[in-house]
């Protein structure tokens, strides 16, 4: 009985040592098949190119002014802001705006109870009227009895003593007062604030209301001291704001203030802008100035320029296929990069009119197949927009 445990325990250690080597044999086997298959796709040189089209962005290459700029940031102001006051004292009869209310130049926006002040008229009128009696009872009869008119001395003495010139004085007050008693918008722009209603009783120099213009702004910006002889009078500058930062908003230097705080040491510059829903007074703003223009340059995309085996480079897009070009890059501006000739053969090797990529382009390999799926109308930066003027 041993005995045959023994032979039954061999037998199944044979049969699964043969099991193993079977198996050794046949991966052995299945791996040379492998490299055999793949010694034959390396070796066949007539394969095909690959047909999977990747998507890409694309923008033109152009020739154009590079715009290095100074970056930095500003309050928004208006200029035309307001705070009306009145003028004379008295009762609100009726207001006609409200906040956020729009108005034109000289339309009504409060009106006082006019009676005080048309009761002050008639009785300045009427002592206007005492006044001129007088005058006429001291010029009058010596006139008659003497057959001559009076000399100006004469009547100079005579107006003084009646207290015309007087009188005359303050009728016309009397009419000013009556004129305040109506608060007109001193320009076209918008109502931010409303302090009076019906039925109040106001003193002079008491706010009514402040009327802010949307129309023309500035923006007040701060510029670092060895910045300022960068900027100049007329110069680009582009401005975007929290509240809609893709929204962009042009304007122009329109002076650089003489001072330089001694604290900050920064200066001012004031940047005009046309008014609208991007930009409101009190606003902070980041803004781009205009600080150097280089004339006449071959431009591409910042975003077009990378990096294999360091060096420079853009996809061109040709035919559906990607190709590679080294360039020789020069100064940026952030959005766009200049393109200097090649040093060896004074060419620039980008055309104005290529199509370059912009996105989907980083894992690319040259004659790679691509298609567009989007033009540079969806990239658009402004120039002039990027960091403080640099040289690569």
């Amino acid at each position: 009985m041993p005995t045959i445990t023994v032979l039954r325990r061999t037998l199944a250690a044979l049969i699964a040592s043969g099991s193993l080597a079977l198996a050794a044999c046949t991966k052995g086997d299945a791996n040379a098949a492998d490299s055999t298959a793949g010694d034959s796709s390396v070796a066949e040189e007539g394969a095909p190119k690959s047909t999977l089209s990747l998507p890409v962005a694309v923008s033109e290459a152009r020739n154009g002014d590079l715009i290095l700029s100074v970056s930095t940031t500003g309050q928004v102001r208006s200029d035309a802001e307001s705070q009306l006051r009145t003028e004379v004292a008295g009762t609100v009869l009726s207001v006609h705006i409200r906040p956020g209310s729009r108005v034109t130049k000289g339309q009504l926006l409060v009106r006082l109870d006019p009676r005080p002040f048309d009761l002050a008229v008639q009785e300045a009128e009427a002592a206007v009227a005492e006044a001129e009696v007088r005058f006429a009872d001291a010029v009058v009869p010596d006139s008659i009895v003497t057959g001559k008119g009076p000399t100006a001395e004469q009547r100079r003495i005579a107006l003084t003593r009646s207290g015309l010139g007087t009188a005359q004085v303050r009728l016309e007050k009397a009419k000013l007062d009556r004129e305040r008693s109506i608060v007109t918008a001193p320009f076209a722009g918008m109502v931010d604030r409303l302090d009076v209603s019906p039925g109040e009783r106001v003193q002079a120099g008491e706010a009514i209301t402040t009327v802010v213009s949307l129309a023309e702004l500035r923006i007040e910006a701060n510029v670092l001291e060895h910045d300022i002889p960068l900027i100049r009078e007329g110069g680009v500058a582009v401005v975007t704001s929290a509240a809609a930062p893709n929204q962009i908003v042009r304007g122009r230097v329109s002076a650089v203030l003489p001072m330089v705080d001694s604290s900050t040491r920064a200066g001012r510059v004031y940047v005009r802008v046309v008014g609208g829903l991007a930009l409101r007074p009190g606003m902070y703003a980041d803004v781009q100035l205009e600080a150097q223009r280089l004339t006449n340059r071959r431009l591409v995309p910042s975003a077009a320029v990378i990096e294999r085996d360091g060096r420079p480079l853009v996809f061109v897009v040709k035919d559906g296929r990607a190709q590679w070009v080294y360039i020789n890059p020069g100064r940026s501006n952030g959005v766009e990069t200049e393109v200097l000739p090649d040093s060896a053969s004074g060419v620039i090797p980008v055309e104005p009119g290529d199509q370059v990529i912009v996105s989907g382009h980083l894992t690319l390999t040259h004659d790679a197949p691509v298609r567009v799926i989007q033009g540079d109308t969806a990239l658009t930066v402004p120039a002039g927009r990027g960091r403080r003027p640099t040289g690569r």
